[in-house]
């Protein structure tokens, strides 16, 4: 790629000509560069977009809408290749109302072909192809204009070499028979990040913490959370900059009752209860005054007894000579939780939901570990590689 390679997109004429020219591929990658400081929704600075023949920035403030770039974004047809790209996704969908597809992330496929867990894609593309990446730009203004021409270099890297990465990462896949798996991960991918987006009343559970709560408190965390998105979103400034996550968290628990209380919270600032202090009481009644029945379910894990411990630590022994075994990342399989519920549900997992007993994670290791519980499955230690091993 030269300079005289790269196009500049700033008006919405040469937006359109590029994307006529896009859509004749059969894929593109992609990526964004935003500024999320000051807003409610992260501000869309630049798109940077790279095919076969084609490699071109997109400075969206200059043309302020995606118009036809947004249907290709769409386009079934075309494959939109992303490193690590949940939080692109995500701000492509504030814009459009809908979750780009189909996509292919290469950090994802990384994992299951022996990369390691969110390996970082300039550890990738020196991995893969032997280049190193000049990353001297983490910390640009994006929103600065003009540009200059080592930030639009910076910017480009994030696509220049993801199409041969996503080539290597495909021949891969393909060799060990994963390809159905790595799709499979994409579609649950691009389902949870729909459902996410479409039920804002969830955002509670992304707070760390929020199943320590009682189901009474963790319902006036929800009513409070959903009432820091209302405002955040109303005076357009991150949620943090209206209250943080951890002060919700101990309003939730204390509940106070009066503005005094309210002041008297560590981390509430107090310009916050002058503007606010009315409402947010308001709210916390509110969650209060939930019946039992709109209180969240929290699922209560008591302390394992031996026994249990010991048995979680046997399958995560086995989860982990699989992975190496199979050149996939363990923690890709399952969590230490799905491996604590697993056991907790030995004598019926029939009615157990987590991952490793479902599609591919099932038919690698999920099977493997139902019969060591089950006592179908014996595990030793070779004694010459010393190694875990199964019969």
């Amino acid at each position: 790629m030269t300079p005289s390679t790269v196009r500049y997109i700033a008006s919405p004429e040469d937006l359109g000509t590029f994307c006529r020219q896009l859509r004749e591929r059969k894929r593109f990658a992609l990526d964004t560069e935003f500024v999320g400081e000051d807003s409610f929704v992260p501000r869309l600075e630049l798109i940077q977009v790279a095919a076969e023949g084609l490699c071109a920035v997109i400075d969206f403030p200059a043309i302020g809408s995606l118009d036809s770039f947004a249907d290709l974004l769409h386009d079934q047809e075309i494959e939109k290749v992303v490193h690590a790209g949940r939080q692109d996704l995500e701000l492509f969908y504030s814009h459009t109302g809908r979750i780009p597809g189909p996509i292919f992330d290469t950090q994802m496929a990384a994992a299951m072909v022996g990369y390691g867990t969110q390996v970082a894609y300039a550890n990738l593309v020196q991995r893969v192809l032997g280049t190193k990446l000049e990353k001297s730009h983490t910390l640009s203004n994006w929103s600065q204009r003009p540009l200059s021409r080592e930030q639009i270099a910076y910017a480009l890297e994030d696509v220049q070499f993801l199409l041969p990465v996503y080539e290597h990462l495909l021949a891969k896949l393909e060799v060990l028979g994963r390809l159905d798996w790595v799709k499979e991960e994409f579609a649950r991918l691009s389902f949870r990040l729909g459902e996410g987006a479409q039920d804002a009343r969830l955002r509670y559970q992304r707070i760390r913490g929020w199943d320590n709560l009682k189901p009474r408190s963790a319902a006036v965390l929800r009513e409070l959370v959903a009432w820091r998105d209302d405002e955040a979103r109303r005076r357009n400034v991150p949620r943090g900059r209206v209250v943080r996550d951890e002060v919700l968290m101990e309003l939730a628990r204390r509940v106070p009752s009066t503005l005094a209380l309210l002041k008297a919270t560590r981390g509430l600032h107090a310009s916050e209860v002058d503007r606010n202090g009315e409402a947010i009481l308001e709210v916390i009644g509110a969650g209060l005054a939930l019946p039992k029945s709109d209180w969240p379910e929290i699922a209560r894990t008591s302390k394992p007894e031996p026994e249990t411990a010991g048995l979680v630590d046997l399958l995560q022994a086995v989860l982990k000579a699989r992975a190496l075994e199979m050149e996939i990342a363990p923690s890709l399989l399952a969590s230490s939780a799905d491996l604590q519920a697993l056991v907790e549900a030995r004598q019926d997992p029939t009615s157990l939901d987590v991952p490793i007993l479902h599609g591919w994670r099932r038919k690698l290791a999920g099977e493997m570990l139902l019969q060591v519980l089950e006592g179908k499955v014996s595990v030793s230690i070779d004694q010459k590689s010393g190694k875990l091993k199964w019969i």
